[in-house]
Protein backbone atom coordinates (compact mmCIF):
# COMPACT_ATOMS: atom_id res chain seq x y z
CA UNK A 1 0.00 0.00 0.00
CA UNK A 2 2.44 2.38 0.90
CA UNK A 3 4.88 1.44 -1.89
CA UNK A 4 4.23 2.07 -5.19
CA UNK A 5 0.80 0.37 -6.17
CA UNK A 6 -0.59 -0.93 -9.52
CA UNK A 7 -3.53 1.51 -10.21
CA UNK A 8 -7.22 -0.18 -11.05
CA UNK A 9 -8.55 0.25 -14.40
CA UNK A 10 -10.60 2.58 -13.62
CA UNK A 11 -7.56 5.30 -12.39
CA UNK A 12 -5.12 4.12 -15.28
CA UNK A 13 -8.05 4.72 -17.69
CA UNK A 14 -8.13 8.36 -15.84
CA UNK A 15 -4.75 9.27 -15.21
CA UNK A 16 -3.89 8.07 -18.79
CA UNK A 17 -6.49 11.02 -20.26
CA UNK A 18 -5.35 13.58 -17.86
CA UNK A 19 -4.00 15.06 -13.91
CA UNK A 20 -5.82 31.53 -9.99
CA UNK A 21 -5.45 35.21 -9.70
CA UNK A 22 -8.36 36.85 -9.74
CA UNK A 23 -9.92 37.89 -13.32
CA UNK A 24 -13.12 40.49 -14.05
CA UNK A 25 -16.19 38.50 -15.14
CA UNK A 26 -15.12 38.76 -19.04
CA UNK A 27 -12.12 36.95 -18.27
CA UNK A 28 -13.25 34.22 -15.19
CA UNK A 29 -13.56 31.74 -18.19
CA UNK A 30 -10.13 30.91 -17.73
CA UNK A 31 -10.20 30.57 -13.99
CA UNK A 32 -10.48 27.81 -11.47
CA UNK A 33 -10.87 27.19 -7.55
CA UNK A 34 -9.51 24.52 -5.69
CA UNK A 35 -11.39 25.70 -1.83
CA UNK A 36 -9.50 23.44 0.16
CA UNK A 37 -5.53 23.35 0.17
CA UNK A 38 -4.82 20.42 2.38
CA UNK A 39 -2.68 17.49 1.21
CA UNK A 40 -5.36 16.91 -1.81
CA UNK A 41 -5.81 20.30 -2.71
CA UNK A 42 -2.35 20.87 -3.17
CA UNK A 43 -1.72 18.16 -5.32
CA UNK A 44 -4.41 19.26 -7.27
CA UNK A 45 -2.95 22.83 -7.69
CA UNK A 46 0.66 21.48 -8.88
CA UNK A 47 -1.23 18.98 -11.32
CA UNK A 48 -2.92 21.53 -12.85
CA UNK A 49 -0.13 23.79 -13.08
CA UNK A 50 1.81 21.33 -14.95
CA UNK A 51 -0.82 19.85 -17.55
CA UNK A 52 -0.51 20.89 -20.86
CA UNK A 53 -4.92 20.24 -21.17
CA UNK A 54 -4.71 23.54 -18.21
CA UNK A 55 -1.74 25.44 -19.49
CA UNK A 56 -3.61 29.04 -20.28
CA UNK A 57 -6.14 28.25 -16.59
CA UNK A 58 -5.43 30.11 -13.83
CA UNK A 59 -5.66 28.51 -10.20
CA UNK A 60 -6.88 30.26 -7.35
CA UNK A 61 -6.41 28.05 -3.93
CA UNK A 62 -9.23 29.35 -1.02
CA UNK A 63 -8.12 28.56 2.24
CA UNK A 64 -9.99 29.85 5.64
CA UNK A 65 -7.39 31.28 7.13
CA UNK A 66 -3.63 32.51 6.08
CA UNK A 67 -1.71 30.28 8.56
CA UNK A 68 -1.15 27.72 5.69
CA UNK A 69 -0.65 30.35 2.67
CA UNK A 70 3.24 30.74 2.73
CA UNK A 71 3.62 26.82 3.02
CA UNK A 72 1.45 26.23 -0.05
CA UNK A 73 3.08 28.36 -1.92
CA UNK A 74 6.21 26.60 -1.16
CA UNK A 75 4.58 23.01 -1.74
CA UNK A 76 3.42 24.46 -5.30
CA UNK A 77 5.52 26.94 -6.81
CA UNK A 78 9.14 26.45 -4.78
CA UNK A 79 8.20 30.18 -4.07
CA UNK A 80 7.10 32.73 -1.27
CA UNK A 81 5.25 34.90 -4.11
CA UNK A 82 2.11 34.23 -6.15
CA UNK A 83 2.71 33.60 -9.66
CA UNK A 84 1.22 34.89 -12.36
CA UNK A 85 -1.40 31.44 -12.86
CA UNK A 86 -1.38 30.68 -9.37
CA UNK A 87 -2.71 32.85 -6.51
CA UNK A 88 -4.04 31.53 -2.58
CA UNK A 89 -7.04 33.60 -0.90
CA UNK A 90 -9.06 33.46 1.60
CA UNK A 91 -12.35 32.39 1.44
CA UNK A 92 -13.75 35.70 3.19
CA UNK A 93 -11.48 37.92 0.51
CA UNK A 94 -13.05 35.69 -2.49
CA UNK A 95 -16.94 35.73 -1.59
CA UNK A 96 -16.13 40.07 -0.20
CA UNK A 97 -15.26 40.39 -3.91
CA UNK A 98 -19.07 39.60 -5.01
CA UNK A 99 -17.91 40.03 -8.81
CA UNK A 100 -15.55 37.22 -8.81
CA UNK A 101 -16.49 34.03 -10.36
CA UNK A 102 -14.78 31.09 -11.73
CA UNK A 103 -15.62 28.18 -14.98
CA UNK A 104 -14.43 25.54 -12.35
CA UNK A 105 -14.82 24.70 -8.38
CA UNK A 106 -13.09 21.87 -6.83
CA UNK A 107 -14.53 21.64 -3.76
CA UNK A 108 -11.85 19.49 -1.16
CA UNK A 109 -12.11 21.00 1.96
CA UNK A 110 -12.88 18.39 5.10
CA UNK A 111 -16.10 18.63 7.15
CA UNK A 112 -13.97 19.56 10.06
CA UNK A 113 -13.44 23.20 9.13
CA UNK A 114 -17.60 24.33 8.85
CA UNK A 115 -19.88 24.39 11.69
CA UNK A 116 -22.85 23.45 8.41
CA UNK A 117 -21.00 21.65 6.09
CA UNK A 118 -23.93 21.28 3.52
CA UNK A 119 -24.21 24.91 3.84
CA UNK A 120 -20.93 26.01 3.11
CA UNK A 121 -20.91 23.48 0.35
CA UNK A 122 -23.72 25.31 -1.34
CA UNK A 123 -22.85 28.37 -0.66
CA UNK A 124 -19.62 27.69 -2.63
CA UNK A 125 -21.10 26.49 -5.41
CA UNK A 126 -24.08 29.46 -6.06
CA UNK A 127 -21.09 31.82 -4.74
CA UNK A 128 -18.02 30.70 -6.74
CA UNK A 129 -19.19 28.72 -9.50
CA UNK A 130 -19.68 30.73 -12.76
CA UNK A 131 -23.57 31.36 -13.31
CA UNK A 132 -23.29 30.05 -16.92
CA UNK A 133 -22.02 26.67 -15.41
CA UNK A 134 -20.19 26.43 -18.38
CA UNK A 135 -17.32 24.36 -16.23
CA UNK A 136 -17.21 21.80 -13.82
CA UNK A 137 -18.29 21.90 -9.99
CA UNK A 138 -16.10 18.78 -8.19
CA UNK A 139 -17.20 17.94 -4.60
CA UNK A 140 -15.12 15.32 -2.77
CA UNK A 141 -16.85 13.15 -1.20
CA UNK A 142 -16.03 9.91 0.75
CA UNK A 143 -17.16 6.19 0.16
CA UNK A 144 -18.01 6.31 3.65
CA UNK A 145 -21.36 6.74 3.18
CA UNK A 146 -22.05 3.55 1.68
CA UNK A 147 -24.37 1.30 3.48
CA UNK A 148 -22.44 -2.07 3.35
CA UNK A 149 -20.39 -3.14 6.44
CA UNK A 150 -20.04 -6.81 5.94
CA UNK A 151 -18.17 -7.89 2.95
CA UNK A 152 -20.97 -5.99 0.42
CA UNK A 153 -19.63 -5.12 -3.21
CA UNK A 154 -20.93 -1.55 -3.50
CA UNK A 155 -20.02 0.72 -6.66
CA UNK A 156 -22.13 3.82 -7.94
CA UNK A 157 -25.70 2.61 -7.80
CA UNK A 158 -25.25 1.35 -3.77
CA UNK A 159 -27.69 2.58 -1.18
CA UNK A 160 -26.23 4.83 1.50
CA UNK A 161 -26.68 5.04 5.28
CA UNK A 162 -29.84 7.03 6.38
CA UNK A 163 -28.21 10.32 7.03
CA UNK A 164 -30.69 11.04 10.17
CA UNK A 165 -29.04 8.22 12.12
CA UNK A 166 -25.47 8.18 10.95
CA UNK A 167 -24.92 11.97 11.42
CA UNK A 168 -21.09 12.13 10.44
CA UNK A 169 -22.01 10.45 7.13
CA UNK A 170 -24.89 12.72 6.93
CA UNK A 171 -23.00 15.64 6.55
CA UNK A 172 -21.40 14.26 3.65
CA UNK A 173 -24.36 12.69 2.12
CA UNK A 174 -26.10 16.16 2.80
CA UNK A 175 -23.07 18.38 1.41
CA UNK A 176 -22.79 15.71 -2.28
CA UNK A 177 -26.92 16.40 -2.31
CA UNK A 178 -26.44 20.09 -2.46
CA UNK A 179 -23.42 19.77 -4.78
CA UNK A 180 -25.49 17.79 -7.17
CA UNK A 181 -28.47 19.14 -7.01
CA UNK A 182 -26.88 22.42 -8.37
CA UNK A 183 -25.49 20.63 -11.50
CA UNK A 184 -21.86 19.76 -9.92
CA UNK A 185 -20.73 16.21 -9.64
CA UNK A 186 -19.60 14.39 -6.09
CA UNK A 187 -16.41 12.14 -6.55
CA UNK A 188 -16.51 9.71 -3.18
CA UNK A 189 -12.93 8.83 -2.58
CA UNK A 190 -11.86 5.76 -1.19
CA UNK A 191 -9.50 6.21 2.15
CA UNK A 192 -6.71 8.38 1.36
CA UNK A 193 -3.29 7.87 2.12
CA UNK A 194 0.58 8.52 1.33
CA UNK A 195 3.67 6.97 3.02
CA UNK A 196 3.31 9.82 6.01
CA UNK A 197 -0.38 9.98 6.34
CA UNK A 198 -3.41 7.66 6.81
CA UNK A 199 -4.82 4.89 8.70
CA UNK A 200 -1.78 2.70 8.83
CA UNK A 201 0.22 5.67 10.45
CA UNK A 202 -2.01 6.38 12.61
CA UNK A 203 -2.35 2.60 14.13
CA UNK A 204 1.32 1.67 13.98
CA UNK A 205 2.14 5.11 16.00
CA UNK A 206 -0.57 5.56 17.87
CA UNK A 207 -2.16 2.35 18.72
CA UNK A 208 1.23 0.46 19.90
CA UNK A 209 -0.41 -0.37 23.65
CA UNK A 210 -3.73 0.25 23.20
CA UNK A 211 -4.21 -1.93 20.04
CA UNK A 212 -6.80 -0.99 16.78
CA UNK A 213 -10.43 -1.38 17.18
CA UNK A 214 -12.03 -3.97 14.45
CA UNK A 215 -10.64 -7.34 12.92
CA UNK A 216 -7.44 -7.93 11.23
CA UNK A 217 -9.10 -8.76 7.98
CA UNK A 218 -11.17 -5.86 8.49
CA UNK A 219 -11.51 -4.71 4.38
CA UNK A 220 -10.01 -1.32 4.15
CA UNK A 221 -10.18 0.14 0.34
CA UNK A 222 -7.39 2.89 -0.48
CA UNK A 223 -6.67 5.92 -2.42
CA UNK A 224 -3.00 7.80 -3.08
CA UNK A 225 -3.71 11.63 -2.64
CA UNK A 226 -1.90 12.15 -5.45
CA UNK A 227 -4.49 9.39 -7.46
CA UNK A 228 -7.45 11.40 -5.68
CA UNK A 229 -5.73 14.46 -7.21
CA UNK A 230 -5.97 13.12 -10.42
CA UNK A 231 -9.59 12.29 -10.21
CA UNK A 232 -11.03 15.38 -9.61
CA UNK A 233 -8.46 16.98 -12.57
CA UNK A 234 -10.31 14.06 -14.90
CA UNK A 235 -13.32 15.54 -13.80
CA UNK A 236 -12.94 19.06 -14.97
CA UNK A 237 -11.13 17.70 -18.24
CA UNK A 238 -14.37 15.77 -19.43
CA UNK A 239 -16.57 19.04 -18.21
CA UNK A 240 -20.40 19.26 -16.97
CA UNK A 241 -21.70 17.75 -20.01
CA UNK A 242 -20.55 14.40 -18.20
CA UNK A 243 -19.84 15.19 -14.78
CA UNK A 244 -23.08 17.25 -14.36
CA UNK A 245 -25.24 15.54 -11.43
CA UNK A 246 -23.34 12.55 -11.26
CA UNK A 247 -21.52 10.54 -8.49
CA UNK A 248 -18.63 8.60 -9.21
CA UNK A 249 -16.73 5.80 -6.76
CA UNK A 250 -13.10 6.08 -6.53
CA UNK A 251 -10.78 4.32 -5.51
CA UNK A 252 -7.37 2.12 -6.54
CA UNK A 253 -9.28 -1.20 -6.91
CA UNK A 254 -6.97 -3.04 -4.46
CA UNK A 255 -8.94 -3.66 -1.65
CA UNK A 256 -6.94 -4.77 1.29
CA UNK A 257 -7.40 -5.35 4.94
CA UNK A 258 -6.28 -3.41 8.21
CA UNK A 259 -3.48 -5.96 8.68
CA UNK A 260 -2.50 -5.85 4.92
CA UNK A 261 -1.42 -1.63 5.45
CA UNK A 262 0.56 -2.46 8.35
CA UNK A 263 2.75 -5.07 6.63
CA UNK A 264 2.94 -2.34 4.00
CA UNK A 265 4.49 -0.12 6.03
CA UNK A 266 6.44 -1.73 8.33
CA UNK A 267 8.21 -2.52 5.03
CA UNK A 268 8.84 0.84 5.03
CA UNK A 269 12.44 2.41 6.79
CA UNK A 270 9.44 5.11 7.90
CA UNK A 271 8.43 2.37 10.15
CA UNK A 272 11.27 0.25 10.94
CA UNK A 273 11.09 1.29 14.75
CA UNK A 274 7.39 0.12 15.30
CA UNK A 275 5.48 -3.60 15.12
CA UNK A 276 2.44 -4.54 14.07
CA UNK A 277 -0.18 -3.45 16.63
CA UNK A 278 -2.89 -5.54 18.59
CA UNK A 279 -6.51 -5.85 16.75
CA UNK A 280 -8.87 -6.23 18.78
CA UNK A 281 -11.71 -7.46 17.29
CA UNK A 282 -14.20 -9.23 17.87
CA UNK A 283 -13.37 -12.26 15.21
CA UNK A 284 -17.03 -12.17 14.31
CA UNK A 285 -17.18 -8.67 14.11
CA UNK A 286 -18.62 -6.26 10.75
CA UNK A 287 -15.83 -6.85 7.30
CA UNK A 288 -16.43 -3.32 5.90
CA UNK A 289 -17.40 -2.84 2.52
CA UNK A 290 -15.26 -3.52 -0.91
CA UNK A 291 -15.29 -0.87 -3.68
CA UNK A 292 -16.40 -1.82 -7.42
CA UNK A 293 -15.17 0.83 -9.87
CA UNK A 294 -16.07 -1.77 -12.88
CA UNK A 295 -19.33 -0.39 -13.01
CA UNK A 296 -18.15 2.25 -15.27
CA UNK A 297 -17.98 -0.42 -18.06
CA UNK A 298 -22.34 -0.99 -17.66
CA UNK A 299 -23.23 2.21 -16.26
CA UNK A 300 -23.78 4.38 -19.51
CA UNK A 301 -19.87 4.67 -20.30
CA UNK A 302 -19.33 6.63 -17.45
CA UNK A 303 -15.93 6.54 -16.66
CA UNK A 304 -14.83 5.89 -20.63
CA UNK A 305 -16.50 9.28 -21.21
CA UNK A 306 -14.10 10.33 -18.32
CA UNK A 307 -11.02 9.39 -19.95
CA UNK A 308 -12.24 9.75 -23.60
CA UNK A 309 -9.49 12.40 -24.73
Amino acid sequence: MVSAMLLSPLLTLMLASMVTAFSAPTAAKADIAVVGCGVLGTSLCKQLLSHPDFATRSITAITKSTARHDDIRKQVLQSDVDSDRFAVKTLDDVLETSSLAFQDVVFCAPPSGFDNYPSAVKEAAEKLWAADKSGSFVFTSSGGVYEGLDGEIVDESSPTLDPETNPRSGRMIYAEQEAVALGGCALRLAGLYTLERGAHSYWLKKCQETGVQGREDGIVNLLHYDDAASACLAALKVGPTVNSKRTFLISDGNPTTRKGICESALKCAAYSQYEMPRFLGPEDGLKGKIYDGSKRVDNSGTFRQMSRP
